[in-house]
């Protein structure tokens, strides 16, 4: 008789706890919304029928998210001024610049082998494409970091190949053009010995603001590297002349030559000049680190388009130009960081190791062209050049 109490008394309040924890659920549901007390307030255990798993809901979210993205940015795109087309082809051979130094190897590598302009057993010539440095640290892609590469391409990827490739001149990051590679190590030093015997020549073209005067002339003053200083200290390559003024201007005499100063030779020549600028050939007959940049900005006073180091001296500021020639080019003054230097390797030519001379030419880049169209700059035989 106690057990069938006890067992009654048990289940009394088992039954009383069940009620409260339901009286408690419920309350706690009429707060959160009648929606969810309605919904929880059905025979638990049950699963509506069309409810979308979680497969579903993340595919809804992300068509919501990208429909959002996308609405976005339509509207920055209507709100945003419309971009010149100088600007929009600068900017484009910026990106460009950017993916070529953070591909991988066999990619420029790749890259380098479509634009071979000339091999044979002892030499390549490739277009050497715009920021992409020829040698330099070994954590940033260079042309030198994928050579072994291209030269496996260019063996068609034979496994007993021994050749390789090496820069014999080098080309500075922001500069396009020929670039002569030796296929050993014997090729490299007769290269650099022809080239100090003047039988290497190298024709650059440079777009310049400005128009020299006389229209040709050779320019040969050394060039030493200086400190400037001021609230920018830096150091810049600029002229060490060995003549000056007289005292009482009549005639130059000549000064003592610095011992740090590099002899240093530059040929040129103005192809056209229009709207206060001119198209130049540059042909340097010696290697003095930003010889033809130094010595147009400081020479001639015809600083080269884009060149934001050496239109200046006293301070590290984007190159200003007149107002006349950013009406031509369609930028505003605030904007021309984004110009690129317009230097360009046009022609190589040198006495062939093995058979006879060698020449090669260079198409130019399409900013180049652009540019010289925006100034109607023309130049010998354009008809038969094909922008890259």
């Amino acid at each position: 008789m106690n057990n069938c109490r006890r067992v009654a008394f048990w289940g009394e309040c088992t039954s009383r706890r069940y009620m409260l924890c339901s009286l408690v659920k419920l309350q706690i549901n009429c707060q959160r919304g009648p929606e969810t007390a309605l919904s929880l307030g059905r025979s638990q255990g049950t699963v509506a029928k069309q409810a979308p798993g979680p497969d579903q809901k993340a595919q809804l979210r992300a068509i919501d998210l990208a429909q959002k993205v996308r609405q976005e940015k339509m509207k920055t795109q209507a709100t945003e001024p419309p971009v010149s087309g100088l600007r929009s082809r600068v900017m484009e051979l910026k990106r460009f610049s950017q993916q070529l130094q953070n591909v991988h190897p066999n990619v420029l590598a790749k890259h380098l082998h479509k634009s071979v302009l000339y091999r044979d057993k002892d030499i390549v010539v490739v277009n050497k494409p715009y920021g992409i440095p020829v040698g330099g640290d070994s954590n940033v892609r260079s042309i030198s970091s994928v050579l072994p590469v291209l030269s496996k391409i260019i063996d068609e990827m034979k496994v007993n190949s021994n050749s390789q490739l090496l820069p014999c001149f080098s080309l500075e990051k922001d500069s396009t053009g020929t670039l002569l590679l030796a296929r050993s190590a014997e090729v490299v030093e007769q290269m650099l010995a022809l080239h100090k015997h003047n039988q290497v020549q190298r024709k650059y073209w440079v777009v310049a603001v400005g128009v020299p005067v006389p229209s040709e002339g050779l320019i040969d003053i050394p060039i030493i590297e200086r400190e400037v200083t001021g609230s920018q200290p830096h150091f810049k390559m600029a002229l060490s002349p060995q003549f000056k003024v007289n005292d009482t201007g009549d005639g130059i005499t000549k000064v003592q030559r610095h011992r740090q100063a590099h002899p240093a030779v530059t040929k040129y020549r103005v192809l056209d000049s229009s709207s206060g600028c001119s198209l130049i050939e540059l042909q340097p007959l010696t290697e003095v680190k930003h010889q033809i940049r130094v010595h147009m900005a400081f020479a001639l006073a015809c600083p080269i388009l884009g060149d934001h180091k050496y239109s200046h001296w006293s301070k590290l500021a984007p190159q200003k130009l007149p107002e006349h020639l950013l009406k031509k080019l369609r930028l505003e003054q605030s904007k021309t960081r984004y110009l690129p230097l317009h230097v360009h390797a046009r022609e190589l030519m040198l006495p062939g190791l093995s058979q006879a001379d060698i020449s090669v030419s260079c198409p130019l880049p399409k900013y180049f062209m652009q540019t010289l169209n925006l100034l109607h700059l023309t130049f010998p035989n354009n008809k038969d050049d094909k922008s890259l």
